[in-house]
């Protein structure tokens, strides 16, 4: 099978092509198979650039949910190689179910901080993006603000978000929980709830819309959507979106940023195992978070590697050290202290 990269689609996922069965059946030890819950799209670039350097192809197969029940499901049959997805719960759920093998690579330790990675090498951090305040513009004196701040009464009737539940909400919540523990993290969600303007809903670039039309004076949206809506790739409208407001990096008191990221594991029963470390080590290699930044509007995990210039502007990142895992561990109990408050209702 000739180099290059080939999406195909299962029942109920987003793209078409090639059934699984006719792929495998010509895999050889020149392919990779990626299962990934990311759009194959948004990094056909990275997967491109692998195949031209190494000449492994990359067989891409979008499942848009329920990634590690499929895998679980297929069992020891399964072809996946690598397994590709956003916030890093996902990536703990696949460990949790033993659906990830340990990988010891001296590259992918150099290059990923011990805090975005498992401290077993069963995961890796590949990008990043913040948890940044959107502004109006009009707040000329907001230049900086804690996540703490968000809950002071200065902004009541002003904060606009998207649901709580959403992964990327309950994950901030859960690194406040381990910031502050539950009894200040409920306190802190009911104020949250008294600032809202509107019920929590939409989408990140929603809440950019949403101040534009003086609904609401602030609120949270991940970092790359700046990018995206302001590169003009949403369309003319997202571009009014993202150039209308003023953007804040937030901090915890006393602390750094939130992120979340993308990352990846190699499957347990992964048949192409060392072209699944190859992969993982190009990912994070210094043409590749350049490419995932052009591509996406991420943050990189390398320390050195190209930033781009739309996430430059929004200022300099400092992250928490709170680890990755510690807040993973703590979602489910966000999310019962979100229903105990009725924060979405």
């Amino acid at each position: 099978m000739a180099g290059g990269i080939k999406a195909i689609g299962f029942a109920g996922c987003a793209l078409t092509g090639l059934a699984l069965a006719a792929l495998v059946g010509t895999a050889s030890a020149a392919e990779v198979n990626l299962y990934t819950t990311r759009e194959p799209g948004l990094i056909r670039p990275l997967l491109d650039a692998f195949t031209a350097k190494s000449g492994v192809t990359v067989n891409t197969v979008f499942v848009e949910k329920g990634l590690a029940e499929r895998v679980a499901a297929e069992g020891a049959r399964a072809k996946a190689d690598v397994l590709m997805t956003v916030d890093v719960g996902n990536l703990i759920d696949l460990v949790d179910r033993d659906l990830a093998q340990p990988v010891r690579s001296g590259v992918l330790e150099a290059a990923v901080p011990a805090t975005l990675r498992d401290a077993e090498g069963r995961w890796f951090a590949l990008s990043m993006r913040a948890r940044v305040l959107y502004a109006d513009k009009d707040l000329t004196d907001l230049t900086a603000i804690t996540y703490e701040g968000l809950a002071d009464p200065t902004w009541k009737g002003g904060l606009c978000l998207r649901a709580g539940q959403h992964p990327y909400n309950t994950a901030l919540i859960a690194h406040y929980l381990v910031k502050h523990g539950p009894e200040k993290t409920e306190a802190w969600l009911r104020a949250l709830k008294a600032n809202l303007a509107r019920k929590p809903a939409g989408g990140d670039r929603d809440v950019a819309r949403d101040i534009l039309a003086d609904t609401c004076r602030i609120g949270l949206g991940n970092s790359y959507y700046v990018g995206l809506m302001r590169s003009g790739r949403g369309g003319p409208e997202q571009r009014t979106w993202g150039e209308g407001i003023k953007v804040v990096m937030p901090t915890f008191a006393g602390g750094g940023t939130h992120v979340n990221i993308s990352g990846a594991v190699v499957a347990r029963n992964a048949p192409n195992r060392d072209e699944a470390v190859k992969l993982l080590e190009y990912l994070v290699s210094d043409e590749a978070q350049g490419l995932y930044a052009k591509a996406d509007y991420e943050y990189p995990v390398k320390a050195g590697a190209p930033i781009d210039p739309l996430l430059t502007a929004l200022g300099p990142l400092t992250i928490d050290s709170v680890p990755l895992v510690e807040i993973a561990r703590n979602r489910k109990a966000a999310s019962l202290l979100l229903d105990t408050v009725g924060f979405d209702n």
